[in-house]
């Protein structure tokens, strides 16, 4: 099985309606993946928030990133098999 983002793209952000210092906002990441034989593209929206406080705009979208980045890598680890551990 095969796993591979495609693009990403920070759609938009902005601050946590009660929570100050938070901000949150939405990833689309497109992906392709091959799963017995059968290629499949698709896109998700992941919802992101960082505690970052007042920060320039381009950190802001970097560490909302970097967010998205954490979940991509738990849903990659996921979907790869888990090899044997000798014994």
């Amino acid at each position: 099985m095969s796993f591979n983002i495609v693009s990403c793209q920070l759609l938009h952000f902005g601050r946590h309606p009660t929570l100050p210092g938070r901000v949150v906002g939405v990833v689309r990441v497109r992906i392709s993946e091959t799963f017995m034989g059968n290629p499949t593209t698709y896109g998700l929206d992941l919802k992101v928030k960082a505690d970052i406080g007042s920060a320039s705009s381009e950190t802001v979208r970097h560490a909302l990133l970097a967010h998205a980045a954490r979940q991509l890598n738990k849903l990659k680890a996921r979907h790869h098999p888990q090899l044997a551990a000798a014994e």
